[in-house]
C-alpha cells in the first residue's frame, strides 16, 4: 500500500496537501482534489488511524461499556436491542464502536484506563447499578458520556418514561375491573434503577387509586428472568388472597409467571391476567400473548449516540436526560373481570 509520502510524489504536491485532501480541508484547489482523490483511488489508499489522530486529533471511535451485576449480560432482548440501535446511528455519524476491555496485555485496571488509552473520543454506559464505582470514575473523567438505562443528575442520560409506562400498566387493570393487583419486581430495590423506578411507580399508582397492596404483593423476581418470574409467581400462588392480576418489571420475568400459573392448573387470563415491561419479540408469540408496556430500542440507542455527538462538535460534558416515550400493547394475557 502507498504511503502518504509517495501519493505526494505521484501528484507533484506536497504531502500537507495529500492529508488536507484526505481530510476534507477547504483550502485545496478542485483541480488538484480531484487528481490527488484520483490517484488515492487507483493506489486504494487507506489512511492510518493513527496519522489520522495526529493531524486531525480524532479517532471516530466511541467507547462503550456495560455494568450490570445480574449476571444476564447482553443477551437481555432489550440490551442487544439498543446496541443494535446504537451501532447504526454511530455508523450514520461515521463513527466504529469500541468495547470496553479489562485488558492485561495493556495493564489496564479499569475501564477509564483501557479508554484513554484508545483514545476514544466519548462512552456510552448501559448501566443498572447507580451505585457501580466504575460507572461513577467514568462519570467523572473527561470524556462526553450518556448512561442508558439509568438516570443521573451529573451526567446525560436516556430511559424509558417508566413512570408513564408503570401508570398505563396499572391503570389498564384497573379499567378491567382488577382491584387486587401484586406486582414482581425486576432485581434488588437498592441495586438495579429499573427494577426500583418500576416498584415505586407501582406503590405510587396503587395509592392514587386507593388499592390496597397486601402483604406479598411485591414478590422478587431477582434477575429479571423468566426463572426469577416463576418463582416469585409461586410465591403469590399461595397467598390466602391471591391476587387477579400481576404486573411484572419485565416481559422475562412475565413469562416465567405464565409458566407457573399454567403449572398449578390455572388459566392466564381466565384465574389471573400478567402484564410485562419492553415487548421484547417472543412476547407476541407466547400463549397466550403478552400484553405489555413496549420500550423503543430503536430511539433509545439514536438518542444516545445523537447526545455524545452533540457533546464531541461542542467540546463540552453535557447534563441532558432524555426520557423515551412508551406504549401499552394489548394482546391476550389479560382480561377484564366483574
Amino acid at each position: 500500500m502507498s504511503t502518504i509520502y509517495e501519493i505526494a510524489k505521484i501528484a507533484g504536491v506536497s504531502p500537507t496537501t495529500v492529508s488536507k485532501v484526505i481530510n476534507n480541508y477547504p483550502d485545496v484547489s478542485d483541480k488538484t482534489r480531484a487528481r490527488i482523490q484520483k490517484i488515492l483511488n487507483d493506489e486504494n489508499f487507506l489512511p492510518n488511524s493513527q496519522a489520522q489522530f495526529l493531524s486531525t486529533k480524532k479517532t471516530w471511535t466511541l467507547g462503550i461499556v456495560y455494568f450490570e451485576n445480574l449476571g444476564v449480560g447482553l443477551n437481555h432482548p432489550f440490551f442487544s436491542g439498543v446496541i443494535e440501535s446504537f451501532k447504526k446511528q454511530a455508523d450514520e455519524y461515521g463513527y466504529s464502536l469500541l468495547f470496553g476491555s479489562k485488558n492485561d496485555r495493556l495493564k489496564n485496571d479499569t475501564f477509564l484506563e483501557y479508554f484513554k488509552y484508545r483514545c476514544v473520543e466519548a462512552v456510552a454506559i448501559i448501566c443498572t447499578d447507580p451505585k457501580d464505582k466504575e460507572t461513577l470514575e467514568l462519570i467523572e473523567s473527561d470524556f462526553p458520556i450518556v448512561v442508558i438505562d439509568m438516570f443521573n443528575k451529573n451526567t446525560s442520560t436516556v430511559t424509558s418514561d417508566n413512570v408513564e409506562g408503570c401508570n398505563l400498566a396499572i391503570k389498564y387493570l384497573y379499567d378491567l375491573g382488577h382491584r387486587k393487583i401484586a406486582h414482581i419486581s425486576g432485581a434488588n430495590y437498592l441495586d438495579n434503577w429499573p427494577s426500583a423506578i418500576r416498584e415505586e411507580c407501582y406503590i405510587k399508582e396503587m395509592n392514587k387509586l386507593n388499592l390496597e397492596i397486601l402483604d406479598g404483593y411485591i414478590a422478587n423476581g431477582v434477575n429479571f428472568d423468566v426463572s426469577g418470574g416463576y418463582t416469585a409467581m409461586k410465591e403469590l400462588l399461595k397467598l390466602k388472597d391471591r391476587p387477579t392480576a400481576v404486573f411484572a418489571a419485565g416481559d422475562k420475568i412475565a413469562i416465567g409467571a405464565i409458566n407457573a400459573v399454567k403449572e398449578a392448573g390455572l388459566s392466564v387470563p381466565d384465574d389471573i391476567s400478567i402484564i410485562g415491561f419492553d415487548d421484547i419479540e417472543v412476547a407476541r408469540y407466547i400463549t397466550p400473548k403478552l400484553t405489555t408496556i413496549r420500550q423503543n430500542c430503536n430511539e433509545i440507542g439514536k438518542t444516545a449516540v445523537d447526545l455524545l455527538v452533540e457533546q464531541i462538535n461542542q467540546k463540552a460534558k453535557l447534563k441532558i436526560n432524555k426520557i423515551i416515550p412508551v406504549e401499552l400493547i394489548e394482546r391476550d394475557s389479560c382480561k377484564k373481570i366483574d
